[in-house]
């Protein structure tokens, strides 16, 4: 790994990524400062967990269901659609269709 600051900007290398961190929000040397871009982010990551499993909306509502949480298809269609949905959300989501790795790239 590598480490330089310079100019308010520090940059990481490590494993041939570069890491830029200034007053932007970033990920994977990728600037991502616009908020829609974080929630398509987030949105892909919970649909991908999900078509890796093949678990449909449905499927989710009653794994949901299992763990004592009440949701619909159509919330939870809504949620993932406007990629705005809370921490536990996702993690109730992940640990309802047993997921224990999530990939970020």
């Amino acid at each position: 790994m590598f480490v330089c600051a310079h100019d308010d900007i520090n940059i990481i290398t490590c494993q041939e990524k570069y890491i830029v961190y200034d007053d932007k929000d970033t990920f994977s040397g990728v600037i991502m400062s616009d908020e829609k871009q974080w929630e398509n982010k987030v949105k892909g990551m919970l649909k991908a967990e999900l078509a890796r499993k093949s678990i449909s909306y449905q499927q989710l509502v009653e794994k949901l269901a299992a763990l004592g949480i009440s949701e619909t298809p159509e919330n939870i269609a809504n949620k993932i659609s406007r990629g705005k949905f809370t921490a536990v959300f996702l993690v109730q989501c992940l640990e309802a269709i047993d997921c224990t790795v999530v990939r970020l790239e």
